[in-house]
């Protein structure tokens, strides 16, 4: 297409289809930019969607698209994507030019989040002002939601994240350098910038620029006649203000927040079943309802305006005539994959970081002396960002994730999105006064945040601690985790954020009149979403208990972070955390001394025969600076804990010396603790946690053929099986004659059974410890060559032989002293090996 002419839509879209089996990448990029800028938009609205499958897959998996998070920087189409992927690129440039005429493309409600899905398909209006007024009811029956292009096109980008992905044979990279995160990571500084405003479209047609999709111009089914309420109880896009509207700032910002919304629904809108149900169960909503109303009937008590407090409260019914039952909707669980919470993680960063780029003087301009100022949309935005968008759902999917993930050392994305999420002054910009090994003071301005937010600090502690108690504390991996969380939440004066933020959740509610009133109601909580000049007074404590009764419920049981039962778990887990360290410890001194031990003469197989060099609970590629740094995180983790929780340091020494190494030496060579069942042994708990950490261990030896054990490292492979081939060949032509030899009861019997059997064939063995099966594993009797084949064996002989040089003896002389001592060594044995072993 090197000179496009006009032509119908279908033979372009056609010529394109073909185009993308027989061109280049580069050379159909191209093309698709000449078309974008010199078709209008009334050929472009034919193709749009069948590019955007192209690039970012079909909904379903089965079009992989342009394979966006498998590209890595080291493809060279890699800058070739992104650059026509931008957000000044040729693809907005597209989407910009149809947004100005109105086009609407569905998405099937199928492919929604399944709480929004479930929530729909029982004749719900989902509270999300993104799907209001876009819902169609085609004939067909299948339920759709009508985007505008920019929605439809972020919609793509954003689930584009939850197809499942199949790696090539062979394939290996970093999530953070594939052309997806990179995309994502560009919008998100592009929409919400840290300084500035966001960028204008660059498209204008005759009309002016891009401006926001109203209301009015939504095309589906209107509430009104449905028995809806009214309108000004549903949360409103920014852009649905008509104080804004003179503003063209705010005419850019919907793009703003409708990425955000987007990412935040496709992404974090996932919980399990129960807690949707307790979400959408008008008792929970009706019990909230009830408490504000209690709240602002109260005497002193400031007046509420109208629709305060019924966010949350009121649910618009769809025309539905019989909507399906919940049990159903959601039965599959939603499980995201590590590289879904990175980007959630990058998602929380860039939030922070737009909020925090506040200007100082619009922070001020929330008091009372300077209600005449009038803050841009934008910075208007960023005040309410967090709370708005994401407080609530993020704490719903990470509870989901701690609940569900594994407990394995990829937990390590989940606890890293969680502690972003918690320390906001991370990502103000402003550089580190202190020193790198030494925590920061939490500013007081935070304490509003830590508050608002108190259950993802205080509940989703309780349950890592849960998880925490389960996990191989000796693994490095595990027990950086556990130094994470423990450095983060000992910064100096959040502890006492989280606990003043405590006390005010637990004050009773008859002296909630006698406080002072310090702040504003949130859009969160049924205020207006840009009314900076409407002075709305709330409490600090009814934000408190507004936050955790709206995600809990009134009548939820609330645990103290700082309360006896939690300090109890801590307790428990400090001495978890102790006798992880005494087992790394003794795990690390052990590696230390086999790696004295195996001098130069070791590889001759004078060393340890253990080559693995480590003890059960262990992984065999932890080395022993791996363990030095196991033995020095933990220690730091118990410092900082006892930091948060004001230990008593002699009762920490106290616990700590119960676990004395003496008595953990001892308790390492005993069985786990286990209790007798029908069938044989059964492990407890505590005997679980013993073989996780390594405390103790079942007795596990090799119980197959001596034979055809691997070929160890002392060993010379050639000559192991050069002599098993010649063995092999003696016992199966001798073999009869040696069961004979050996089944004699003389002299002759016993020296026989010596040389030819296996001292230890008739031992006793246990098979597992869930079962008291016991067999007697008799082997015949045979010849074994292989210790000829030990390094060791090769070096004595060899320095016999040196010997006999020495004293004059030939090869000859040298080899028939050598077999006459053998020979000597087992007539000995035959004669006296019963009564040294009774000895």
């Amino acid at each position: 297409m090197a000179a496009p002419t006009l032509q119908q839509p279908s033979f372009l879209l056609a010529n394109l289809k073909a185009d993308s089996t027989t061109k280049p990448l580069l050379h159909r990029c191209q093309d698709l930019v000449k078309i974008i800028d010199d078709y209008p938009a009334k050929e472009l609205h034919s193709i749009f969607p069948w590019l955007v499958e192209t690039v970012f897959g079909s909904l379903d998996g089965i079009i992989s698209g342009w394979n966006l998070r498998l590209l890595h920087s080291r493809s060279p189409e890699y800058n070739l994507v992104l650059d026509f992927l931008n957000p000044s690129g040729p693809m907005m440039k597209l989407v910009y030019k149809l947004q100005a005429e109105e086009y609407k493309y569905e998405v099937p409600v199928n492919y929604l989040p399944g709480p929004i899905k479930a929530c729909i398909q029982q004749g719900v209006l989902p509270d999300c002002p993104l799907f209001h007024n876009k819902l169609q009811f085609p004939m067909s029956g299948l339920l759709t939601l009508n985007f505008n292009p920019f929605e439809f096109y972020m919609f793509n980008l954003a689930y584009c994240l939850l197809t499942p992905k199949i790696y090539p044979p062979g394939h290996h990279g970093n999530t953070a350098d594939t052309a997806y995160f990179v995309l994502v990571d560009t919008y998100l500084k592009y929409f919400l910038p840290g300084e500035g405003n966001v960028p204008p479209s660059p498209f204008s047609d005759s009309r002016g620029s891009v401006t926001a999709p109203s209301p009015s111009r939504s095309s589906g089914v209107s509430l009104s006649g449905y028995g809806a309420h009214n309108s000004s109880l549903l949360k409103h896009h920014i852009f649905h203000q008509p104080t804004v509207n003179a503003d063209p700032a705010a005419q850019e910002i919907w793009r703003t927040e409708t990425l955000l919304q987007m990412f935040v629904e496709v992404w974090l809108h996932h919980y399990s079943l129960e807690m949707y149900q307790k979400l959408q169960s008008p008792q929970v909503k009706l019990a909230l309802l009830q408490y504000r109303l209690s709240m602002s009937s109260m005497p002193c008590q400031p007046h509420a305006p109208p629709g305060s407090g019924t966010l949350h409260t009121y649910q618009v019914l769809l025309p539905f005539h019989s909507p399906p039952p919940l049990w159903g909707l959601l039965e599959e669980p939603f499980s995201p994959t590590e590289e879904h919470v990175l980007v959630v993680r990058l998602l929380v960063k860039h939030l922070h970081a737009f909020s925090n780029s506040l200007k100082p003087e619009q922070l001020s301009a929330s008091g009372p002396a300077h209600s005449h100022t009038h803050p841009s949309p934008l910075e208007e935005f960023k005040r309410v960002v967090v709370q708005r968008f994401v407080q609530q759902k993020l704490y719903l999917f990470l509870q989901h994730c701690f609940g569900h993930w594994p407990l394995d050392a990829s937990f390590r994305a989940i606890l890293e999105t969680w502690l972003s999420f918690i320390q906001p002054w991370r990502y103000t910009g402003e550089k580190a006064t202190a020193p790198p090994d030494q925590n920061r003071t939490v500013p007081e301005k935070w304490e509003s945040f830590v508050q608002e937010n108190l259950l993802v600090y205080t509940k989703l502690f309780q349950v890592f601690l849960n998880r925490a108690v389960r996990t191989d504390l000796v693994n490095a991996k595990n027990a950086l985790m556990i130094f994470r969380v423990a450095k983060v939440f000992s910064q100096p004066n959040l502890p006492e954020m989280i606990q003043k933020g405590e006390q005010l959740f637990l004050e009773p509610e008859h002296v909630l009149h006698h406080r002072q009133p310090r702040g504003y109601l949130t859009p969160g909580q049924g205020g207006s979403f840009l009314s900076s000049r409407q002075r709305v007074v709330t409490d600090t404590v009814f934000k408190v208990k507004s936050h955790v009764y709206s995600i809990e419920g009134q009548d939820c049981q609330y645990k103290q972070m700082f309360g006896t039962e939690l300090r109890a778990a801590v307790m428990k887990l400090i001495q978890q955390i102790a006798q992880a360290r005494q087992t790394a410890k003794r795990i690390s001194d052990h590696s230390s001394e086999i790696a004295a031990n195996n001098s130069f003469m070791s590889w001759f197989g004078l060393g340890s025969p253990d080559q693995n060099h480590t003890f059960n609970g262990t992984e065999p590629d932890e080395s022993g600076e791996c363990l030095k740094k196991t033995h020095d995180l933990l220690d730091k983790a118990l410092e900082f804990l006892c930091q948060i929780f004001k230990l008593n340091q002699g009762q920490l020494t106290q616990l700590i010396s119960n676990l004395g190494s003496s008595e953990d030496d001892a308790n390492s060579r005993q069985l786990p603790d286990c209790v007798q069942g029908e069938s044989g042994l059964i492990l407890t708990d505590l005997g679980r946690m013993q073989i996780i950490n390594g405390l103790r261990r079942f007795d596990i030896q090799y119980q197959g053929d001596p034979e055809l054990q691997p070929i160890r490292s002392y060993e010379n492979a050639a000559l192991v099986r050069l002599f098993y081939r010649i063995s092999t060949a003696i016992n199966e032509r001798f073999g009869p004659r040696m069961n004979a030899l050996c089944s004699r009861p003389d002299f002759l019997g016993r020296m026989g059974r010596h040389y030819l059997t296996d001292p230890e064939t008739f031992t006793r063995i246990r098979h597992s410890p869930v079962t008291q099966r016991t067999a007697e594993r008799p082997r015949h009797p045979r010849l074994s060559l292989r210790p000829l084949a030990s390094y060791r064996t090769l070096l004595v002989l060899l320095l016999l032989y040196m010997i006999g040089s020495l004293l004059s003896f030939g090869p000859v002389s040298s080899t028939l002293l050598i077999i006459s001592g053998a020979f000597l060594y087992g007539l000995f044995m035959t004669l006296f090996g019963d009564k040294i072993k009774t000895h």
